[in-house]
Formats: C-alpha cells, structure tokens, sequence
C-alpha cells in the first residue's frame, strides 16, 4: 500500500514582541501583526505595550493542497501600529522560510516548532527588536492507494489447487523425467557397444 498526503495544515502561534521600534509620537500606541502566507492574509487582534512587551498569543491557520504547498516559500510578519490620528504606521517585519518545516512536516506527518524569537527588520534592513512565533505542520488526511498486481491463471474456471498440490505434481513431474532420462540414456550406451 503506499500513502500519498492530499494537503496541509500550517498552525502558526503569534505569541509576542519586545524591543520593536516605537513609532508615536502622542500616547500609547496599539500594535497589530498582518501574517501573509501566499495569497492568503490575516491581522491579528491590537495589542497594547507594556514594559515594552506586546502579547497578542493567537493562532492562525493556513490549509492548502500540496501542489500550493510546493510554491509557498515564506510567511512574512508586518508589524503595524495605530495611533490616536492614524492607523497604518509599519514598525517592521520579519519573513520565516517554511521549506524546512513543510519538508519535515510532510516527511513526519507532524512537526511543532516552539515558539522562538525572529529579529525584527526595519525599513532600512537594520534589526530592532524579536516577534515570538511557534509553528505546527500537519498533513491531512492521507489518501491510500492499494497497488494491486493481477495474476493470469491458465484457466480462471478451474479452482486453484493447494501448494502442497502443486509441489506434490513437480515432485511426479520431475520423478518421471529423471527415470525417463536415466533409461533412455542407458538404452543409447547398449546401442553403442
């Protein structure tokens, strides 16, 4: 029997960030992660900071078919934050590779990674600050294929015969032949002489 996966499922835990770049001027500001994997996109709940931690601890998840999953490379992280007189000002993002995860996860049929940080990239390719993330792989459901190989019977009305049967008939088979060789070999020398 062999086993082929029909999809997956990327689970992806966004549990915090420290050290990131403050962009307000007035105020608190409230932070939010946009997480894009492909085509797909999602924005995670605002979160305020506090001791210059921001915790949103969300799960996100992604399914595909495995032929999507072969050309999903990255997800990336943009971290934006809202103030009281604006709502989109980018902080900085971080991009994972999932080749490694998606390769193992399909190998496996699992893989977890616990969360860890990933520096922060700002606008200008310099690091300030590490966003937390944890990563879960899971295959779907599996599709089975039986190979299956078809045997030829030299005739499929008669019913096959026991093993024991069969070796018995070569047994008789090759009795005969070897008695039937030995006189016909004997008969020959006679004529010979």
């Amino acid at each position: 029997m062999q086993t082929y996966m029909t999809g997956g499922t990327l689970e992806v835990l966004l549990v915090d960030a420290e050290g990131i770049r403050h962009t307000n001027l007035l105020g608190r500001a409230s932070y939010y992660v946009i997480i894009e994997c492909g085509t797909r996109e999602y924005r995670s709940k605002e979160s305020s900071s506090e001791d210059d931690k921001i915790s949103w601890n969300e799960k996100f998840t992604y399914e595909f078919p495995l032929s999507d999953w072969k050309n999903l490379t990255h997800l990336k992280f943009r971290i934006m934050d809202t103030e009281l007189f604006t709502d989109a000002g980018f902080v900085g993002e971080t991009i994972v590779h999932l080749g490694g995860i998606i390769t193992e996860g399909k190998d496996r049929g699992f893989i977890e990674l616990k969360p860890a940080p990933y520096n922060v990239v700002l606008e200008d390719d310099t690091y300030k600050g590490e966003i937390k993330i944890g990563f879960r792989f899971i295959t779907n459901k599996e599709a089975h294929v039986i190979e299956t190989r078809e045997f030829l019977a030299e005739d499929k009305t008669k019913p096959r015969g026991s093993i024991r049967r069969s070796i018995a008939n070569l047994w008789r088979i090759l009795w005969w032949r070897f008695l039937f060789c030995h006189k016909t070999d004997s008969k020959n020398k006679h004529k010979h002489k």
